[in-house]
């Protein structure tokens, strides 16, 4: 019995930890979708463009994000800085 009782707060321990990882607009967010990642090409654009750096954008990006419906924190840059290819 006494192992459970260890069992039981590491497990509430862990949760307690993970859960003050995200926002309450993220958690909204992975609420709303099954997945992390709308598709391969999401996930791809956002490896490629992770906080910090400068964001790569091109058209075909632009196009993807619309058409699979990607979601999350939105990468804003000028017309003038987005890619050609």
């Amino acid at each position: 019995m006494r192992i459970d009782h260890w069992k039981f707060l590491l497990g509430a321990s862990v949760l307690l930890v993970l859960a003050g990882c995200a926002t309450s607009d993220e958690w909204a967010t992975w609420k709303e979708h099954p997945t992390h990642f709308a598709s391969g090409d999401h996930f791809f654009f956002s490896t490629r463009n992770k906080e910090g750096g400068t964001p790569r954008v091109t058209r075909q990006d632009i196009a993807l994000a619309r058409d699979q419906g990607w979601w999350g924190k939105p990468i804003t840059v000028g017309q003038e800085a987005i890619l050609e290819r």
